[in-house]
């Protein structure tokens, strides 16, 4: 009997003794494991924070540059830096916000943005007093041309008349094709011509005299060799575009007005040549009218359960864009026809309660004068300095004669 107990408690103190050695192992291997692993683990995020950059890395895709230092600009196919002193234009322009934006434009429209963005390298910027260029030397001859254009060129400000008219019926061209000369345009459906300063007289008396004859602007422009000048017609068309709900009110809907600004709006820049022989000019025209408003009923809940019957009107927009560049002798005079196009002016409210496009509305009454459509003609002329022709005026009170069709000029 005290055998078994004893070798009971024999195997009871070895399983314990074995249970104390399992467990110290897996201590030691916890131990063992914490010193080899965990350093390793606890160290990692230290090393990938966010706000640190691994410039050190060399197998790292993401390398920033050392801030500051000077920068070694690519050359490879023979690009160079070059100044461009801008004060003996921009010195006169002191009224003028930004006059050297003018002088990037031109480069931009003689070589293209595409050569600045693309292969080779090279950049351009402007101040009021400096061009600075980087780039091929290729390059630098068309900069070159355009800085002369401008710092050589005319200073004072020049005079350029301006007409804008639109006649429906095309068949203008069959009395004044004699006296026009055809010249290439590249928009689709525009027409150029050249026409002599006496030939021109004799062509706006003849349009004058048509029925179907709206002069939609006349002005003289008075605008610094090179800067832009903008001339716009606008006026707001208003429609019912949407209804909203009317809490406690008959009816239970009001409508909701949108307006479409309609007309024209026109951008020409000239540049005048070095001898005052070529006139150069970017034009941009945009032409919006709608066209009609059409009705679409709506059938609208109530409170009552009912239907409310309304409308809104979905306009029909037509526009017509035109962004070209025209190089003439100064002596002659460009005439542009932009085909049948939407009528500059716009098509007036016809109704009888509407305000009509013509003086007096009496294109509300007087069916055919508005038809919606177009040849619209922009008549451009260069008239030389805007000074001279000031000091040239008759003083106030001079019995001069004056032509009501030439208005002086000719």
């Amino acid at each position: 009997m005290k055998a078994a107990v004893l070798t009971r408690f024999h195997f009871s103190a070895s399983k314990f003794v074995a249970c104390l050695a399992l467990s110290y192992g897996l201590c030691s291997a916890a131990n063992s494991f914490a010193q080899t692993e965990s350093p390793s683990l606890l160290q990692q995020p230290a090393q990938q924070q966010p706000n640190q950059t691994a410039t050190g890395d060399s197998a790292s895709p993401l390398r920033s540059r050392p801030q500051g230092g000077p920068v070694n600009l690519p050359s490879n196919s023979g690009q160079y830096w070059q100044e461009y002193d801008l004060r003996p234009y921009t010195k006169e322009l002191n009224q003028i916000d930004r006059p050297h934006q003018a002088i990037v434009d031109w480069v931009l429209r003689e070589t293209g943005t595409d050569a600045w963005f693309t292969e080779p390298f090279g950049f351009i910027n402007a101040d009021r007093d400096t061009l600075r260029v980087y780039h091929t030397q290729q390059m630098h001859e068309i900069v070159k041309k355009v800085h002369e254009n401008f710092v050589n060129g005319t200073f004072v400000p020049q005079l350029y008349g301006l007409r804008m008219v639109s006649i429906s019926n095309p068949n203008w061209r069959t009395r004044a094709h004699t006296l026009m000369r055809s010249v290439k345009a590249q928009s689709p459906g525009v027409n150029a011509y050249l026409v002599s300063k006496e030939n021109n007289a004799l062509l706006l008396a003849m349009l004058r005299g048509r029925s179907d004859f709206r002069e939609l602007a006349a002005v003289d422009i008075v605008v610094h060799n090179g800067q832009s000048q903008v001339l716009e017609q606008l006026r707001g068309r208003n429609f019912v575009e949407n209804q909203q709900p009317a809490a406690n009110a008959f009816p239970p809907y009001m409508p909701v007005t949108g307006e479409i600004k309609e007309g024209f709006r026109l951008q020409l820049s000239p540049m005048l040549s070095i001898d005052h022989k070529t006139v150069d000019l970017v034009l941009k025209c945009d032409i919006d009218q709608v066209e009609k408003l059409t009705n679409v009923n709506l059938e609208l809940p109530t409170a009552t359960g009912q239907q409310f019957n309304t409308q809104i009107q979905v306009p029909q927009l037509v526009s017509w864009r035109l962004h070209e560049r025209f190089r003439w002798p100064a002596d002659q005079v460009l005439v542009l026809s932009c085909g049948v196009v939407a009528a500059p002016q716009g098509a007036p409210d016809n109704t009888l309660l509407g305000q009509g496009g013509s003086v007096l509305g009496l294109d509300r009454l007087v069916p055919g004068m508005n038809t919606g459509r177009a040849d619209a003609l922009m008549i451009i002329e260069y008239k030389g300095d805007a000074s001279s022709r000031v000091a040239n005026a008759p003083a106030s009170g001079s019995s001069a004669p004056v032509s009501p069709l030439s208005r002086g000029r000719y």
